[in-house]
């Protein structure tokens, strides 16, 4: 199964790691494919500079260490108008998952729930542990 992560879980299991973070990175890397998009990476970076600058270059190492297909985010002129997502910031993410197929969208953002999509399948990672690992 394709899985794409947002950014909100990559600062999590970098900046934050635990039991349940390590759970859901195997099971992903092992059973799995994981992609991450361009707009992604981009905001991990701004977020970790802003917030804790002194592990940018720890994030960067992990960066480096996670095995993913990256995917460049597309103009977002391809989603549908009628999808609406409280943050804007959003819609590159969004746009990124569906012009990559993946089948699953994992993230912690909460204006992602009201979204009623057939693919991708939006989770959190507890969500995603109890389904699939």
């Amino acid at each position: 199964m394709d899985v794409m992560i947002d950014s909100n879980v990559i600062i999590s299991a970098a900046i934050f790691p635990n039991a349940k973070m390590d759970n859901f990175l195997e099971c992903v890397s092992e059973e799995h494919q994981l992609f991450v998009c361009s707009y992604t990476l981009e905001e991990v970076i701004r977020v970790v500079k802003r917030k804790w600058p002194e592990r940018l270059r720890s994030m960067e190492v992990f960066l480096h260490r996670l095995r993913y297909h990256f995917i460049r985010t597309p103009s977002l002129d391809i989603l549908d108008p009628d999808i609406v997502i409280r943050d804007e910031n959003d819609y590159p993410i969004l746009a990124s998952a569906i012009i990559s197929e993946v089948d699953v969208l994992i993230t912690g953002d909460k204006d992602f729930e009201c979204l009623n999509l057939e693919k991708p399948e939006i989770l959190t990672i507890r969500e995603f542990i109890e389904k699939f690992s």
